[in-house]
């Protein structure tokens, strides 16, 4: 065990700063995006804006790094651990809202909310490598 979360701290150190601001800039401009989003349509937010911070860098940013190297099933699949993990924690804790009788309660039940939620961010992981693979491959060519 101590040598698996060996390498992989190893895997998040040795990544090139370029690669890792291009993730923070890309992954924080997304969040506040998707929180903005919504808002404005009334789906659910984070309480604090400051949580794009903790959750799409300080958390999704590290997961996307470690998995950037296997396929796009395995990104979706371990993706989807970690964003029922974190959607799970944001609705209990209430650190984050969902308003009432939104689109998607309507449309899938609110029984299935937080499941829609976690299924649709794990997309994240594959996409969001994908994306600032190759933003920084444009910005920072070799």
């Amino acid at each position: 065990m101590k040598e698996i979360l060996l390498h992989h701290f190893n895997n998040l150190k040795n990544t090139p700063k370029t690669l890792l601001l291009t993730y923070i800039i890309v992954y924080f401009t997304w969040g506040l995006g998707m929180n903005a989003f919504g808002a404005e349509m009334e789906i659910a937010r984070f309480t604090y804006w400051w949580q794009v911070i903790s959750c799409y860098i300080l958390y999704m940013v590290p997961i996307s790094i470690l998995l950037k190297e296997y396929s796009f099933f395995n990104q979706y699949a371990y993706g989807l651990v970690a964003m029922g993990i974190l959607e799970f924690l944001g609705y209990w804790l209430q650190t984050s809202y969902v308003y009432p009788n939104n689109i998607l309660d309507k449309l899938f039940s609110p029984q299935n909310f937080s499941l829609g939620m976690a299924l649709f961010f794990a997309l994240y992981f594959p996409a969001g490598n994908w994306l600032v693979n190759k933003i920084n491959g444009v910005l920072f060519k070799k």
